[in-house]
Order: structure tokens, then sequence, then C-alpha cells
């Protein structure tokens, strides 16, 4: 396998450590709505898993034309703008892998989005110093960065698209204007108001509460703003929604907000670009595992917490045992703890990557692990620089994208809007993100700076963590990823585990029954057979709660005969095939 930049060893990161989110503990914005009955799917030649069959549909579609992975990629995210505003959309940002099949390269694009030029590290503070509360730093238009995720897929697609770029909005725009069916989830959302800022917007309210009543399930909606927002897209390129009248009203709509105007300008939009990074890999056990690094956490977390488990042989462990689940909670801890402390841009800050990369620094890290709870782990020292832990309210939103094509080509790419619903501010038919409440909302903690604070143009730190496995033979095996905030780390790497150590299809790797730790307390997932581990946990020291664990997970796996796929049944995404 040759990787598109410098491959990287094991690895480290993520928060849970602040007082936002010890009270994020016991708060998920998007909550839990139903279980579905999926099943593992099969397919000869290509795949998609994502969170909507229309958006499924839409690329698959793409597919059978002789479109690429990159292709269907924005057929997908054009859909998903439609028909689940709540969790990604052309308002936002997303991080993609690509694996390019005929070159045998693994690329990494950060279309993520960037704070504007006039932020400053105060932006979330009052006149007094203070942190404002999660709902009021996110709602409104302060908290909306220059979306990123449409230069992204453009930029992609320049390189690696077969069919023209106008074709790939066609199902998109049609259903916009014909009407798609509110799903379950979406009305569900909607009538608990998961982001109370939907119903306080006025051109948001009319959209998503017509005549003052949420949007039900099975009622017929269009988006006729919205379909002439892609066709302008679809017809000039990314420069229509970068400039001109599109980006002027995005502007107004962030900057005239009545509550939290914010700082977005039209420079902002004219001058963002995507950057091409070099994707973080680590080995565990014979495979190599890939994903994102700084300005997201996601990879390196996840390749740590995987460093750390591997002396512990979870193959030889019972699937999701009590005792492999322990070490995974004590693992987690520990990357956490480090993330929290040094991860963010590093086009930015100083990240010690390869401080966090050394094998004498996870081998120490090891010997803290032992058979009870170790209690709120702290970050290793790394480097001489003084450092305040991060924090940044982020919340369990998102949305996944798993694509395999008949060249061979994958995507993974995870994309968001943050927050369900974002910012709750709406322009043109679409929602824009709230993503600068990803940056820690204090820039210091007793005088001491923290790495992920606001700077203008600089990209808040993420937790996504969309994820490419290669085999012992360098060969594509596994394509992952899951929405769900600072657990998504913690998602995808239990997935993993189920996969690679205890030899779980998709689909079952997927179903797992969850369990996170952000050092703090141990989660398990309700309702499921893990809450039977609670009491052997609590006597290993554990501080266990129940609650829903809304993970969002899609994942395609390269078998000898052919792909197979699995959709998280805890939400309504789809896997299919051909």
């Amino acid at each position: 396998m040759k990787l598109f930049g410098l491959t990287l060893l094991s690895t480290a990161l993520l928060s849970a450590c602040s007082p936002q989110n010890s009270e994020r503990e016991a708060f998920d914005p998007e909550a839990a709505t139903g279980l579905a009955d999926n099943q593992v799917v099969y397919a000869d030649n290509y795949m998609i898993s994502a969170a909507n069959p229309y958006a499924v549909d839409a690329g698959l579609t793409v597919l059978r034309e002789g479109g690429t992975a990159i292709d269907a990629a924005v057929a997908v995210q054009a859909m998903l703008t439609l028909v689940e505003p709540q969790s990604s959309g052309i308002g936002g940002g997303a991080f993609m892998l690509y694996w390019d099949n005929e070159t045998q390269e693994l690329h990494n694009l950060d279309a993520r989005e960037t704070a504007p030029m006039a932020a400053s590290a105060d932006l979330f503070l009052d006149t007094e110093g203070n942190a404002p509360s999660w709902i009021e730093a996110v709602v409104g238009g302060r908290s909306v960065g220059t979306p990123g995720v449409v230069r992204g897929l453009e930029a992609a697609h320049q390189r690696w698209g077969k069919l023209s770029w106008q074709r790939l909005f066609a199902e998109s725009i049609a259903l916009s204007e014909e009407g798609f069916e509110v799903s379950p989830r979406l009305a569900q959302l909607l009538a608990m108001e998961i982001n109370p800022g939907v119903s306080q917007t006025p051109v948001t309210k009319d959209y998503f509460f017509p005549n003052g009543t949420p949007l039900q399930a099975g009622t017929i909606k269009t988006n006729a703003e919205l379909a002439s927002t892609l066709r302008a897209i679809a017809e000039q390129g990314a420069d229509a929604l970068y400039h001109g009248a599109i980006a002027e009203d995005i502007v107004d709509a962030v900057q005239s907000h009545p509550t939290a105007p914010g700082l977005l300008a039209l420079e902002d939009l004219a001058n963002y670009e995507p950057v091409w990074r070099t994707p973080v890999c680590g080995p565990y056990r014979v495979f190599e595992i890939c994903s994102m690094g700084p300005p997201s956490s996601g990879g390196i977390t996840m390749l740590q917490t995987m460093a750390l488990l591997e002396p512990f042989n979870l193959h030889e462990l019972d699937v999701n045992g009590e005792e492999g689940l322990h070490f995974f909670t004590q693992a987690s801890r520990l990357a956490f703890a480090d993330r929290n402390r040094y991860i963010a841009d590093a086009d930015y800050v100083d990240v010690p990557l390869g401080a966090l990369l050394a094998p004498e620094y996870i081998d120490d890290r090891i010997t803290l692990i032992g058979g009870t709870d170790m209690g709120r782990a702290l970050p290793g020292t790394l480097d001489e620089l003084l450092r305040a832990d991060d924090q940044s309210p982020e919340f369990p939103n998102t949305s996944h994208i798993s694509i395999v094509d008949q060249y061979g080509n994958a995507v993974s790419m995870t994309t968001t809007i943050e927050m369900g619903f974002g910012s709750s501010v709406m322009a043109r038919g679409f929602l824009l993100n709230n993503q600068l409440t990803d940056f820690s909302l204090v820039p210091e903690v007793d005088g001491v700076l923290v790495a992920n604070r606001v700077e203008p143009g600089k990209r808040p730190r993420s937790s996504m963590a969309p994820a490419i496995v290669f085999n012992e033979n360098g060969e594509l095996l596994h394509i992952v990823g899951s929405p769900g905030g600072p657990r998504i780390i913690n998602y995808v790497t239990q997935t993993l585990i189920g996969l690679l150590d205890w030899d779980l299809n998709m689909q079952e790797a997927i179903d797992l029954p969850k369990i996170t730790n952000m050092n703090g307390v141990t989660s398990l997932e309700a309702e499921t057979s893990i809450v039977e581990l609670q009491a052997v946990l609590e006597a290993r020291g554990h501080v266990v709660e129940v609650r829903p664990l809304n993970s969002g997970l899609h994942g395609i796996s390269v078998r000898p005969e052919g792909l197979e796929g699995g959709a998280d049944p805890r939400r309504e995404g789809v896997a299919k095939g051909q």
C-alpha cells in the first residue's frame, strides 16, 4: 500500500475534563429515535452505506452510470442536505479519506469549516470574561464557521470524478422540487426540540414548524429554495456558494441574527480553500488503520487507544466481554486525556505528534492500565509548552458516508453541521453550521492558553474519525465511520475491535451494544445486553451510567467473495449495492 504522504505509527487523544463536557455526559442533543432491524448486505460490484435511503439511492444511480466513489459522494451529500438536514449539508464541513485503487494511494481531504478572519479568542466571552451556556453559544450567527464541504467535494471531483459535476445534483434538485417524505427520525427530533433555536428563528421555524407545528412523519415536504441553490451550484460549480448572491444571503443571515450576530464575511467565503493533508496511520496486530489527523482528534485518539490495547490480546477475550471492555475504557481514558490537552489545528499550534506516537511513550502509558478503574487520567508530559485543557461543548450530531465503487476506489467521509440543526440559521434553503462551538469557549485557564482556542482562519478541533483499514498485504479491507460528537471515537474504535479482534461481519460489529468512556464516567447503552456488565464494572471501581448511545455507524468490508455492508440500526441509514 502506498499512502499519499507520511505514514504515522500509533497515536493519541480527546476530552471530557471540562465543566461543559461533564455537564454534557448527561445530555445528548441528538436523541435516540428507535431501532431498525438491519441485516448485513452483500454486493459484487459497488456499495454505499449512508444515513438515509434517499441519499443512498441517489449515489447508487450515479454508480450505475459509471461514476466513481467521489461522484457518488457528491450526490449523497447533496441529498442529505435535503432529507437529513439536522446532521449535515452544504452549510457545513467534512473530512474525507479517498482510496485511489489505480495508484494504490490513500488521500486525505480537510474540508473543515474555518473561523472568520474577524474572530478573536474572546468570541464567546461576555464583557466580564464569562463563557455562555451551551444554547447561547450554539444558536445564532456567532457560532457559524465558513462552510467547507462544497469546495472540498469540488476539489475531489476535479481529481477523481468521471461524470459531470452538473449531473451529480439531478436527483436532489428533483426531489427538492417534488417533495420528500419526512422521516420518523427528523419528525421526532423536531418534536423534541433538541435545538430550541429552530422554533425561535423565523425563517427556520417557517420551514420546520409550518403553521407552528413541527413537520410530521410521512409528510411530503418540498424545498424550492434549496432546489434553486443546488441548481446554481450544479451549473456554476462551488463558486455559486462562495461568491455572489448566495454568499451574500449567507453572510446577511449570519450578521443580522437578532440575538447572536456573527462575524462571517464575504471575504471568508471567497477565500476558503480545502486542504490536502497526510493521513494518520498506525498498526494494529497485522492490520493498518488510517484516519484523519489534526485538526481532527478523532483518528489520533482512536489509533492511540488501539495501540494501548494491543498488548491485552482482545482477540483472545470474549466478544464485548467485561475484561476486554474494562481495558477498552482505560485505554480510552488515557487517549482522551492527551487529546484534550494537545490536539488542535496544527497549522496554528504545535501538536506534538511525534511524542504522542513514540513507542516508548505508548509503552509507558500502558503501565497505567490495571485491573481496576484508574479514575480520571492525566495527560502525559510531551513537551515543554504549558497548555490548559480544552473547554468545548461538542455535540453528537453529524453523518457518515462509506462508498466502494466498481473500480475498487473507496470513500470514508464524515460530514457535519455540528449540533442537531446546526446554528438554527437558515439561508437559501439549507442550515448553517455551529462549528465554532467546537473551539474551546474560553481561550485560557488560569492564564494558560488552550490549544483549541478561537483564532482568525483557524479550523476547530473535531472528533470525526473516518477510517479505512488495510489487511496484512496492504489491501483495502474496511471503510467505516460514525456521527456522535466526542463519542465518535469510542464508537469507531469499538467497531474496529469487533471487526479485527472478534472477526464479526460489518453489521454485527456495528450492532455491538455500545460502551464509552471519555475520561469520565463509563456509559453503557441502555436496553441492551451490555447493561448486565454494570455490577462487575462497578466492582472494578467504575462509575457507571446507563443511557442511550446513539451511534450512526456506516461501513463496508471488502471480502474475497465481494462487498459486505452494514448500517447502524439506531438511526435510519441503509447499506445497498449491486
